[in-house]
């Protein structure tokens, strides 16, 4: 048993439930991952088709920032007074978080009750665990009053869970190389994937992309008559001082830091008016700098932030794929002075390619893997990827105590390691 699960047993009679019904779910299909839409259709029949009786949906793809759009969307709409229903993944710590229940995170009580509901309806027959959970959200949202919901999707977005909703607007991050095994091996192939969440006449919000990615999504939204906003071209996100300026009204600081989060408020911004939803500037400066999502360049002060010398700030960041390198490789050169990496990462991610980005702009680089990571990748491949230039940590704590002058310490490569490391801190 691990411990999480015992964790949960010795926690509430609901929450016991949740784990022993997502133990139960996960014995119905082999694979973790397989794309399709034909199971949860026929589980979403059965149960009288909540996803169709959900409040105004905002889809959101993308490879990387989809999660920060969410924030940023749900930020603004709060501010204006909205209730939001919100559906991410992963969860870093608790299971709860992939749940937003018109502004608060879902009960324990709530969530067995959901997981109860998809159990009975779906009985023995196979499905896999992310599309019971995204059958699950859909009848929480479908029972709970709210103005707006924001789903992203899981993975990819042709045939990923999400994709049976029918949005007011869509919105599309930024694409880069993730997932190959599931969603090609090239950016065009990805794109189209990810172009699959564009429905007919709904407007597409887009941040910039690559030639090959924008030509992939331009054609799909053309083909589905549906309008495509751009920015740089329907629309203006630009960095000024700590704030931005979207559309010529000026913002101040956002709440999520990094010079990359401007467009990602921008998408949000282009996304909620394409919506219908738009408040006075006032309300959006008050939005965007309340957005919170954890572990995206988050500055940490508790337990772990204690073990290094005075003076010293430690952040932490779950980028775990090329796309996302790039952007903490210029966060480090946007940094003034040097920067230690701690490094963990997933099995199934292209360390070398993660490594040859960003060793150029770190002082040191340490490899660990936590006990409970999921599926992490050896702390001896971590080193041999980096051509010995990565030290052992080997966790956390014990690379964090090697440190011994003051440092910016950047700990990044996993959402599963960032969820480790915030259980610490």
């Amino acid at each position: 048993m691990t411990n999480e699960l015992q964790a949960e047993r010795s926690a509430s009679p609901s929450r016991v439930r949740v784990s022993e019904a997502l133990a139960r779910l996960h014995s119905l299909y082999p694979r973790m991952i397989d794309l399709s839409l034909e199971r949860l259709e026929r589980l979403l029949g059965d149960m009288g088709h909540p996803e169709q009786h959900l409040p105004p949906v905002i889809h959101v793809a993308g490879t990387n920032g989809k999660g920060s759009v969410c924030a940023f969307a749900r930020a603004v709409a709060e501010a204006a007074g909205l209730r939001v229903h919100v559906f991410t993944s992963p969860h870093l710590v608790r299971f709860n978080e992939r749940f937003r229940l018109a502004g608060e995170l879902v009960t324990d009580e709530m969530l067995a009750d959901a997981l109860d509901a998809i159990e009975a309806a779906n009985g023995p027959a196979q499905i896999t665990v992310f599309e019971a959970i995204t059958a699950a959200a859909f009848w929480l949202f479908a029972r709970v009053p709210a103005d707006l919901c924001i789903i992203e999707v899981g993975l990819g977005g042709r045939l990923d869970a999400t994709n049976v909703v029918q949005p007011v607007a869509c919105a599309i991050a930024s694409i880069s190389l993730d997932h190959q095994d599931f969603l090609g091996d090239t950016l065009a192939k990805i794109a189209g994937e990810k172009a699959g969440i564009i429905k007919p006449g709904v407007p597409v919000a887009v941040g910039c992309q690559p030639p090959e990615v924008m030509a992939v999504i331009g054609a799909e939204a053309a083909a589905r008559r549906a309008p495509l906003l751009r920015r740089g071209v329907e629309w203006q996100a630009l960095p000024e001082g700590e704030g931005m300026v979207f559309d010529g009204i000026a913002l101040p600081a956002l709440g999520l830091k990094g010079a990359h989060q401007v467009e990602n408020a921008g998408l949000a911004l282009a996304a909620l008016r394409a919506a219908g939803f738009w408040p006075a500037p006032e309300v959006l400066a008050r939005g965007v700098a309340a957005a919170e999502w954890p572990a995206r360049l988050q500055r940490l002060h508790g337990a772990l932030a204690a073990l290094l010398p005075e003076g010293s700030e430690l952040w932490l960041d779950g980028a775990h794929n090329p796309g996302g390198a790039e952007i903490l490789a210029a966060q480090l050169q946007a940094w003034n002075g040097p920067t230690t990496l701690i490094l963990g990462m997933k099995k199934s991610k292209d360390v070398g390619e993660f490594l040859r980005i960003l060793l150029p702009h770190a002082q040191a680089v340490y490899a660990v893997a936590e006990p409970e990571q999921h599926l992490a990748l050896p702390v001896e491949e971590i080193i041999a990827a980096s051509g010995g230039v990565a030290k052992p940590g080997p966790d956390v704590r014990a690379a964090l105590g090697q440190i011994t002058k003051p440092a910016r310490v950047l700990i990044c490569g996993s959402l599963y390691l960032a969820g480790e490391v915030l259980k610490i801190d």
